[in-house]
């Protein structure tokens, strides 16, 4: 599997880390600023879901990012945990070989 793979950051993870403990704001307190319910900034912030473009929407209007900042960070980490699950049937499959013309 290539090294890109090889470690996975759950977007949860990064709010936790990177936001909320830095400014010391718990879950429930970022949930009332966003107007979400409590469980659901709890349940990512715990990587238990993922991030929805609702909740990107908020988190990058609250915190000054984009909400692709944070979509692309929920892809990324579906990507990378699906190709960590399939890598059998991933090394499986041959590349297409384009003939010169």
């Amino acid at each position: 599997m290539p090294a890109i793979f090889t470690h996975l950051i759950h977007p949860g993870e990064f709010l936790r880390e990177e936001y909320l403990l830095p400014l010391g704001m718990r879950a429930g307190a970022l949930a009332k600023r966003l107007g979400l319910p409590r469980t659901r900034i709890e349940r990512i912030a715990k990587e238990e879901i993922g991030i929805t473009p609702d909740t990107a929407l908020r988190l990058g209007k609250f915190f000054n990012t984009t909400p692709e900042f944070w979509m692309n960070f929920q892809l990324a980490w579906e990507l990378r945990s699906k190709a960590k699950e399939i890598e059998g049937e991933l090394s499986r499959i041959e590349p297409l070989q384009r003939q010169a013309a």
